[in-house]
């Protein structure tokens, strides 16, 4: 299965890349700098060149050329203003989208975020209420690509510590921690799980082992 990861050098997708590449499949991830190359290469990720902030969907398009898969798992990253919440957490976002079904990709995964809606108000600083509009309004226009077998993933805090394998995973779970581990081996399970499309899950850590809290949602 290859499966072909935006954000490729973040934290999330180079567990992610790890455990695919583990378990037989074909990992790529799409980065912006050339440096950030051989860490892809060093546990058996394909590095793809491109920065998604200066890129048509065509392009992105040719580099999903054989996928089976797409999971958009970039960010701006903290310490990064408004502005590029916008460009990428919405608009790279959109812009795998659009890629993925000029390519004939249909499984969609999208990293998003607990608390995530366009429309709410939140009570928080401008830059981050920014952050959680930008991810509300990247997963309304997932959810509106009818050629996309789409699952968006709305964790927790994230937090860095090893994964515990158990998780809580559901429609709503209510706020909580996850490490960014689980999230990994998530998002691992969801890509062979396609009874998930269409699905719009929140995850903390929980009691439930990760095979069994994503089969409990077939």
């Amino acid at each position: 299965m290859r499966t072909v990861i935006a954000g490729g050098h973040g934290q999330i997708a180079l567990r992610l890349e790890r455990l695919l590449a583990e378990r037989g499949d074909r990992p790529a991830g799409i980065v912006r700098r050339p440096e950030h190359a051989q860490d892809l290469q060093r546990i058996g990720a394909e590095p793809l060149l491109l920065d998604l902030e200066a890129t048509t969907p065509t392009e992105l398009a040719a580099l999903l050329d054989g996928a089976d898969a797409v999971v958009f798992a970039a960010g701006a990253g903290p310490g990064s203003g408004a502005e590029r919440k916008l460009t990428v957490d919405r608009d790279a976002a959109v812009l795998l989208a659009d890629a993925a079904e000029l390519a004939g990709v249909r499984r969609y995964l999208m990293v998003s975020s607990m608390g995530a809606d366009a429309a709410a108000a939140y009570p928080a600083d401008p830059v981050f209420e920014t952050y959680l509009r930008a991810k509300g309004a990247a997963d309304d226009a997932v959810r509106a690509q009818d050629a996309l077998d789409w699952t968006i993933l709305r964790p927790g805090r994230l937090t860095d510590g090893p994964g515990t394998g158990r998780v809580r995973l559901a429609a709503s779970t209510g706020r909580g921690d996850v490490d960014r581990a689980d999230v990994a081996a998530v998002l691992a399970a969801l890509l062979t799980a396609p009874a998930t499309a269409g699905l719009t899950l929140e995850l903390t850590a929980g009691d439930t082992p990760v095979a069994e809290a994503v089969a409990a949602l077939h």
